[in-house]
């Protein structure tokens, strides 16, 4: 599946100078898909030089010109929706319409900053001396380093890419070996719709290895990272000594609150949508469920209810809705986690086991908890899996005290037909995003990012592209 592609450097495909390879597992069927290139030191140094190279012709390009070519890959990305979504499907395990969900927000992305080319402001300042002029204005920072997950490699990858390219940025790319083929396949998309050469790169193979030595480099003037909280301070500790612009999106560890005059209905639905998304394998999946005491029980009952209609499987069957874990790493992480939650005191409602009928595949039920208490490993520890701790509350302020504390602020849900409460509620709440009566958060035109242990910086919306420019200020003097 692999071989047509390889590193990415100078607008050409290649294998890795040592010619090393790697597998890339089927989580579904735990077969191998096939055998990608592994990047040598060597190849990181030419895709450094290439990227170089790239920027000096690309911040030249007029915006009209990035422009027209971005919105061609988002339309390029859109013609091949199904082969993207297969790729996505075959790597990480998620069902195949919630792979072409993907691809159609990912496609939106590059559409969206796009657009923003078109739109870096500068300013002029009323000067205090009659004879000269105070300008400020934007100039790109750089070469981007873009260190991106397995989870989303298309989403988080497009966000990247697409808001460097539209910033006048080079980049390079460098995927998680988990999911190579799906981000190989979006560069070759950029390869297609007219991206010059040494603009986008890619470099695939082992991730800290890679990843240190382009952090290394006084080349790179912008790295941009999704990732664990554990990963993003080692990245942040390497940028230090460079003083890289940074922009990372980490761990998140969202609380899920419904009051009780929230419709139990409209709540179950949003709850299952978002926490079981990608097999809850998502860093804004909902992970702390607070429910008002007083509709507790009905709204596990009917979660339960909901729940038990899922149809565990392989994501090609257009039946399945729940897949299976990426990882065999994974899956013992999440048994392991389920051990140590039922150890602490929980009891477990539905699921807390591998699902019966599956001779091969890393797939897990889902699995609800009650009697669990604030102090629970679960409720500190991301659990990036489809577990869902039920806890209760008395009131409006307990509640907020209790979701706040966490050392992570990604996104936070709540649900309630209380304007008042809404209003409130999403103030208060110490999270970069906040999903009220909703569970769609990661939007296009809306800015991305956490707060807290999970980073800085945003994606998305009309602020993301400002951590890809320099601010430059110029007082002019008209009399020489």
């Amino acid at each position: 599946m692999y071989e047509k592609f390889g590193q990415f450097i100078d607008g050409k495909w290649q294998p890795s100078e040592n010619k090393e390879t790697y597998e890339v597992i089927n989580p579904a069927t735990e077969e191998v898909l096939g055998l990608a290139s592994k990047a040598a030191p060597s190849d990181v140094d030419k895709a450094l030089k290439s990227a170089e190279k790239g920027l000096e012709v690309w911040k030249q390009t007029p915006p009209w010109q990035r422009s027209y070519i971005i919105r061609r890959i988002a339309d390029k990305m859109r013609e091949k929706q199904d082969v993207l979504a297969k790729w996505m499907t075959l790597e990480v395990g998620k069902p195949f319409a919630e792979a072409k969900g993907e691809v159609g927000g990912a496609a939106d992305i590059f559409e969206w900053n796009a657009e923003e080319t078109k739109r870096i402001y500068g300013q002029t300042v009323e000067s205090r001396f009659a004879d000269t002029r105070v300008h400020v204005y934007y100039q790109p920072v750089g070469v981007v380093a873009a260190l991106t997950p397995w989870n989303f490699p298309l989403v988080l990858s497009s966000r990247k890419i697409s808001t460097a390219l539209a910033a006048g940025c080079s980049v390079i790319v460098k995927p998680d070996v988990i999911t190579p083929g799906t981000v190989m396949e979006l560069v070759d998309i950029c390869r297609e719709c007219g991206v010059p050469p040494g603009v986008v790169n890619l470099l695939s193979g082992d991730p800290p290895s890679i990843s240190q030595q382009l952090i290394s480099s006084n080349i790179i003037k912008k790295i941009s990272v999704t990732g664990s909280t554990r990963v993003g301070k080692l990245i942040l500790k390497q940028a230090a000594d460079k003083v890289q612009r940074v922009t990372m999106e980490l761990s998140g560890h969202s609380p899920f609150i419904v009051f009780d005059d929230a419709d139990l209905n409209k709540a179950t639905d949003m709850a299952i949508s978002s926490k079981f998304r990608n097999n809850g394998q998502v860093c804004i999946s909902p992970n702390r469920f607070y429910i008002q005491e007083n509709k507790k029980n009905d709204f596990i009952n009917l979660f339960i209810e909901k729940t038990k209609k899922l149809k565990i499987g392989n994501g090609m069957d257009p039946d399945t809705q729940l897949g299976p874990l990426t990882t065999q790493k994974r899956l013992n992480e999440v048994e392991e986690l389920v051990e140590k939650t039922k150890q602490e005191g929980a009891k477990v409602l539905l699921g807390g086991k591998r699902p019966a009928g599956f001779n091969k595949g890393f797939y897990y039920e889902p699995t609800v908890f009650d009697d669990v208490k604030d102090n629970f490993t679960i409720m500190k520890q991301e659990p990036f899996a489809p577990l869902v701790p039920m806890l209760s509350f008395k009131s409006f302020d307990e509640v907020i005290e209790r979701a706040n504390d966490n050392d992570l602020g990604l996104c936070s849900y709540i649900c309630t037909n209380s304007m008042e409460k809404a209003h409130r509620a999403s103030e208060l709440m110490e999270t970069g995003t906040v999903a009220v009566n909703t569970g769609f958060v990661a939007i296009a035109e809306a800015p991305f990012g956490g707060i807290k242990q999970t980073g800085y910086g945003r994606e998305g919306g009309s602020m993301a592209i400002k951590d890809y420019l320099n601010v430059k200020y110029t007082h002019l003097g008209i009399k020489g």
